[in-house]
């Protein structure tokens, strides 16, 4: 089995995107948004490489990978490969300026 890991915040960027959709859309749809987030994840761990690379260049998150969640593709994960597998490192919307964020 591909090792997974999540930094803290990556955890608490799932939980405040599944604040917002549940308040904003329903329930339902910041389920769906989890369930389709962890499945991500979990690809990302089988085929590490299938990510674009970021364009941060200097800093904690430099080398880091990125992929959209599937039916929410305004969500990208954040991810750099490890042996074995990937680390998530942060989720974030695509209208942030993930390179400022990162910062």
């Amino acid at each position: 089995m591909a090792r997974l890991l999540r930094r803290k915040a990556a955890k608490r960027d799932l939980v405040a995107h599944f604040v917002y959709l549940a308040e904003s859309a329903s329930m339902e749809v910041a389920e769906r948004f989890l369930v389709a987030a962890e499945q991500a994840c979990k690809n990302l761990a089988q085929m590490p490489e299938i990510g674009i690379p970021g364009k941060v260049k200097r800093g904690k998150y430099a080398g880091v990978r990125i992929w959209p969640v599937a039916s929410f593709d305004k969500y990208l994960i954040v991810y750099r490969p490890i042996l074995g597998g990937v680390q998530v490192e942060r989720v974030v919307h695509s209208s942030q300026d993930y390179r400022r964020v990162l910062g």
